[in-house]
């Protein structure tokens, strides 16, 4: 099944749970992986977001006390494969991992999450063995 085909199908999401207890226990949102995709692609040309702004944005739209981690952070990846082939165009290289770091899951890995960054004008550090943006 192509990666699109997984954000577009029928689900039974969004869906609101108890978060789990190490997670504060609180209302816990589950969001359909098309409202992931709806966000990243908001993000315009040189700007960038976090996963922690997508899972914000949406604990804001559901009002819930927090967005399911886990699955954001498989939809986001979902959304960059179906990028990948040529299924849908979202600039997922314009999403980054808590602090700014770069995804190492995303097709190509770092290095090519770097150079898509690169080529929209930002600049990179590295700290330790981690890549982050500098911008």
């Amino acid at each position: 099944m192509k990666a699109i085909e997984k954000i577009t199908s029928s689900r039974d999401l969004p869906k609101i749970k108890q978060a789990p207890k190490i997670w504060g226990n609180g209302s816990m949102l589950i969001p359909h992986p098309k409202h992931v995709l709806n966000i990243m692609q908001s993000v315009p040309k040189s700007k960038t977001i976090t996963l922690d702004d997508i899972r914000n944005t949406l604990v804001e739209t559901h009002n819930t006390d927090i967005t399911c981690p886990m699955t954001t952070g498989i939809f986001v990846s979902l959304a960059a494969k179906a990028h990948e082939e040529g299924s849908i165009y979202v600039p997922y290289w314009r999403t980054l991992r808590k602090g700014g770091e770069l995804n190492s899951k995303f097709p190509g890995g770092v290095e090519a999450h770097k150079a898509k960054l690169i080529s929209e004008g930002h600049t990179i550090r590295m700290k330790s063995k981690r890549t982050f943006l500098d911008n």
